[in-house]
């Protein structure tokens, strides 16, 4: 009998010890998932809402610029009625270039891209039909869309807007485009996203490819 008493007390505190480990467990457990959670939460950018007055119906601009809505079509019949700063960002003003290539509103930059100078999301493919029609003029300096090799170049015009205005396929050459990188190491194009010092390495030549140091000069 004390033996049969014996184990059964064994076997409580076997069940005991068992149910304490796996409570211990469901709470580190819970706790993790607490935490994640709450970290995840922390670190999700808040959401950006316009002024009031923005109401859903009203079209996306500078002053209503995280509203959904926008129609391109709205803002390419009406003559020269919107300049560049009535955009909320650069693609919705290429938008506007792209539905109506007449361009009233002389959004357009040069080569078929508008508002280069706008924040993103960006749009720089040039709209074909105004790009065809581009004529170089003799004090443009040379880039994709006026590649003689004769033509000077002047690394200050693709710094001009800033924020990422352009892109490889704006250069005539890869040495064009390591020149605008050795000008401006901070590299606000993008042009060497691999951060190795070699800007647009795939266009073709005449090539540059010595490094440059990376950063602010």
């Amino acid at each position: 009998m004390r033996v049969m008493a014996l184990l059964s007390r064994l076997s409580r505190l076997r069940a005991i010890r068992w149910g304490a480990l796996f409570l211990a467990v469901a709470a580190v457990a819970l706790v993790v998932v607490t935490l994640a959670r709450g970290g995840s939460d922390a670190a999700a950018p808040a959401q950006k809402s316009d002024p009031a007055w923005c109401t859903p119906g009203t079209q996306r601009t500078a002053l209503c610029p995280h509203n959904k809505g926008f129609d391109a079509k709205e803002y390419a019949t009406h003559g020269d009625s919107f300049d560049c700063i009535y955009f909320a960002s650069q693609a919705d003003a290429q938008a506007v270039l792209r539905t109506n290539p007449g361009d009233p509103n002389h959004l357009d930059d040069g080569g078929g891209v508008a508002c280069r100078g706008l924040p993103e999301p960006h749009d720089t493919k040039p709209v074909a039909g105004i790009a065809q029609h581009f004529r170089c003029g003799p004090d443009d300096t040379r880039s994709a869309l006026c590649p003689q090799p004769k033509r000077p170049f002047d690394a200050r015009y693709f710094l001009r807007f800033g924020n990422d205005a352009y892109d490889c396929s704006d250069f005539a050459s890869q040495a064009d485009a390591q020149a605008v990188l050795r000008f401006e190491p901070a590299d606000p194009n993008h042009l060497d996203d691999d951060e190795n010092g070699i800007a647009c390495p795939n266009l073709p030549g005449p090539k540059d490819v010595k490094p440059v140091r990376r950063g602010t000069p």
